[in-house]
Formats: structure tokens, sequence, C-alpha cells
């Protein structure tokens, strides 16, 4: 069977730095190469999914990890989630500081725990103790991150409503793939909003929401306004119009995303169903977004270019 894999970094109005545009697309493709490669070798969706997120997460250009945006207070709280579809295997972490790559947290939370979902130092601990690799709180406060901080707090100071619908608070990575066995599987992982409150949790860790797989509909990985995604359960509403409705992948994915829009919800989603078919639909101006199938050839865009 053929098997598939696509990846974000993150939905909103994108406007990247001219000069960084290539490492971006360079960034999206090292991905896309990590979890292939895990594919090609006859591997599992979930350790491909792990590959490419890790990777995700290593880049400071994209808001996980290394490159995680910051709260109020000038800390870095990460999130991740991953999901696998044959029998809904699932693990997440929020409000972590100190792991060097989140989504391997919420594996250890998924293999090592009875648990789902584990926050704050409770998580920290146990992530400890199984020992995961760890950085001090400076390696996740970059200079680029601080910048966009102390803009977004001027301009509260300036009166201004918070600048929501922008890279800097729409950020997150993630992945979906099918593997040669068919089995599915999801991984997120996110810094948040920009100049979050200390304590504020995303749709990424929560399931259904920002992270979702099942072998018998899909798996998807959302990106965009949190908020909207957890009240509008993104990620399992597409799974759903599938399983109860009877509709594609593709138009499940596009109704979902799209109905977002008459709330306000900004974003988009990476989905892939049993059969390796594949959708990437966002409503807002650009995604950063890539796919790569057996022919190993990677395929990346940003705004609404066709993926080359």
């Amino acid at each position: 069977m053929a098997f598939t894999l696509a990846i974000h970094a993150g939905a909103g109005a994108m406007q990247p730095e001219k000069e960084i545009l290539p490492a971006i697309h360079v960034g999206l493709r090292v991905a896309l190469h990590a979890g292939h490669a895990v594919l090609a070798d006859g591997g599992s969706a979930l350790d491909s999914v792990t590959a490419a997120v890790v990777a995700l997460e290593d880049n400071p250009l994209f808001n996980a990890g290394r490159g995680s945006v910051l709260t109020t207070e000038g800390t870095a709280e990460m999130e991740a989630a991953v999901m696998e579809g044959a029998g809904r295997r699932t693990g997440a972490v929020g409000g972590i500081t100190g792991p060097r790559n989140p989504v391997l947290g919420a594996r250890m939370v998924m293999e090592r725990s009875e648990h789902v979902l584990m926050v704050g130092e409770g998580a920290m601990r146990f992530l400890r103790d199984h020992d995961l690799p760890m950085e001090t709180a400076d390696y996740f406060v970059t200079e680029r991150r601080q910048a966009v901080l102390r803009a977004e707090l001027a301009r509260r100071v300036g009166g201004l409503k918070p600048a929501r619908d922008n890279a800097a608070k729409h950020g997150t990575v993630g992945a979906v793939a099918c593997d040669r066995a068919g089995n599915l599987a999801a991984a997120t992982s996110t810094g948040g909003m920009t100049a979050k409150l200390p304590g504020r949790v995303s749709d990424s860790p929560l399931i259904g929401a920002g992270t979702f797989a099942d072998n018998a509909t899909c798996a998807v990985s959302a990106t965009g306004h949190g908020e909207f995604f957890i009240r509008w359960v993104v990620a399992y509403d597409v799974a759903a119009r599938m399983q109860y409705l009877g509709e594609t992948l593709e138009r499940a994915a596009e109704n979902v995303v799209a109905g977002l829009v008459q709330f306000g919800g900004s974003g988009g989603l990476v989905a892939v169903d049993r059969d390796g078919h594949m959708a990437l639909p966002f409503n807002s101006p650009a995604m950063y977004r890539g796919t790569i199938g057996a022919d190993s050839t990677a395929r990346t865009a940003i705004w609404r270019e066709a993926m080359a």
C-alpha cells in the first residue's frame, strides 16, 4: 500500500521576511523527509509523524519547541499531542517548559503512563523521571520571539486590540500520516499564542479539537485560533462528517474549515484517510504546509500557490 505524510507549521496572515522564505521551505522539507524516511523503511505512521514534528520543533522558525512564542511573562509554555488510529491510543502534555521536544513528552505519556493528558509541574516530574531530554529555559527564548512579544505588549499599552491573526498568534506544527499497513496517526505541537496568559491551553493537546486519529476515518492535525478549534471540536468534526454523513476526506475537511469563518475562527488543518488521500484546507491568507508520498517528492507552499 502507498504511504503518505502531510505537515503544517502554522496558519494565519503570514508575512515572513523575504530573506527567510527559503529557510521556511527548507525547514518544511527537512521535516517531510524525516517523516518520509520512517515510512519508506516500513515504519509506523506514529513514528513518522513524531519524527516530522521533532524536526519542526528543533527549527526556531516555527512556533513549537525551540521556536515557541512567549507568554505575557516572557516564558515559553508548550503543548503537544500524539494519537494513533489503530486503537485510538493517545498522549498529550500541556503547560510545560523544559523538554527539548514536547512531542516526545506526549508519546511518553501515551506509552509509559495510564493517562492521556498531563500538565504543568506534575507532567514535568513524570517526564524527568523517565529521562526525557531537557533544555534550560533560555534555550526556548529566542530574540525573534522576544521582539514579537515586545511589539504585541506595546500594542496593548497603546490601547490597540491584540493582533490575533498573524503568524505569531497562529503558529503550531503538526503532521498526519498513513503507513504501508494503512494505519493512521497524528501529532501536533505548539508554543501557543504570543502574549498568552500563563496557564492558557490551546486546542493542540486536546484530543478531538486540534488532534485526532482513527483508522476508520482519518487523522487530523489543526492550526489556528485555538479557542475556536476547541469550541467547534474541529479535528473530530472532520472524522464525524466522514463517518455519519459519508463525506469524502476532502469535502469533510473543507466544510469544517469553511464553517469556522462565520464564527470568526481562522486557521486550517492537514488530514489523511486510510486510503492515503490528503486534505490541507485553510481559511486564513496562508498556511505553512507540505506533503510527501511514496515517490519521495517533497512539496511545500505558504500562501495559495500550488504545492511545489
